[in-house]
């Protein structure tokens, strides 16, 4: 480990070769394997296990009984709820060892994930998107897409403040916390202002 200005509860055990950024918590009975990155100003939850050579950026919230798998990376200002899963490998058996066959998935900046959603390896997450409680993602997520149900399916689009957006005629939509302008064109959303 690099450095020590993070905080790691005496119950939290750090592999070696981890990297973690400064302003990082550890809390309770969570297990930081081999080689992990860490961004500056993490939470890592209580009873959380990060499995080797797991990325997380800056400021990602990782909240109690979650496992982050070989193979997962996440952006910066990414939350994960409280007993969301995500699994690494498509067709696994105890029998047959498939570790050289993990799927990679990617949750990008901002992106909120639900309490006990579950994603699907080799699908990723886009920019600001949410998924709901208990949804299970079978696919690839759009940026600012609103996801819910088993399997997931698209209600919607957030803003990056985690608002559900109204588009008009024109395809545009306006954050009722922020103020920030948004476009829908071809499928797609992107902020204008």
């Amino acid at each position: 480990m690099e450095n020590k200005n993070y905080f790691a509860h005496p119950s939290a055990i750090i592999d070696e070769g981890c990297i973690i950024g400064n302003g990082t918590k550890i809390w309770h009975f969570s297990h930081i394997m081999p080689n992990c990155i860490l961004g500056e100003k993490c939470n890592i939850g209580q009873n959380v296990v990060i499995s080797p050579e797991v990325v997380l950026g800056k400021n990602v919230k990782v909240q109690n009984n979650v496992s982050i798998y070989t193979g997962v990376t996440c952006d910066d200002d990414v939350f994960l709820g409280p007993s969301m899963v995500f699994t690494n490998v498509i067709n696994p058996r105890s029998a047959v060892n498939r570790k050289n066959e993990y799927a990679k998935t990617h949750v990008g900046k901002g992106a909120s994930i639900g309490a006990n959603a579950t994603i699907v390896c080799g699908h990723n997450i886009g920019q600001f998107a949410f998924i709901g409680a208990g949804a299970v993602v079978t696919k690839h997520v759009p940026d600012f897409a609103l996801l819910v149900g088993n399997p997931a399916r698209q209600i919607g689009w957030m803003s990056e403040f985690g608002h559900r957006l109204e588009f008009d005629k024109q395809g545009e939509a306006v954050c009722s916390e922020s103020g920030q302008k948004y476009k829908l064109e071809n499928n797609s959303v992107k902020r204008i202002s």
